[in-house]
C-alpha cells in the first residue's frame, strides 16, 4: 500500500452517482492561527472505484494516484466499515 509516500485519507462516501467514481468527504481539524481554537474543516475528493463496490455512508480509505480525469486524483484502497442498512 505504501508507494512513494503517497497521501492516504479516510473519509465517508457521500455520492456514488457516477460510474466507477465516488465522492468522499474527508474531515480534518485545523487550529486557528490567532486564537488557537480547533475548527472542523472538510474537503470532498473524487476517487476511482473500479468495481463500484462502495455505497453511500461507507467509511473508506483513499490514496493519491496519477490524474485519472479532470477531477479524479485518488483511488479507493479499501472499505474500512460498511454503511448500516435499515
Amino acid at each position: 500500500m505504501e508507494r512513494n509516500n503517497r497521501k492516504v485519507y479516510t473519509g465517508t462516501v457521500v455520492s456514488t452517482k457516477m460510474d466507477k467514481t465516488i465522492t468522499v468527504l474527508v474531515e480534518t481539524h485545523v487550529k486557528h492561527k490567532l486564537y488557537g481554537k480547533r475548527m472542523k474543516s472538510s474537503t470532498k475528493f473524487h476517487a476511482h472505484d473500479e468495481e463500484n463496490v462502495a455505497q453511500v455512508g461507507d467509511i473508506v480509505k483513499i490514496m493519491s494516484t496519477r490524474p485519472l480525469s479532470a477531477t479524479k486524483r485518488f483511488r479507493l484502497v479499501e472499505i474500512v466499515k460498511k454503511a448500516e442498512t435499515v
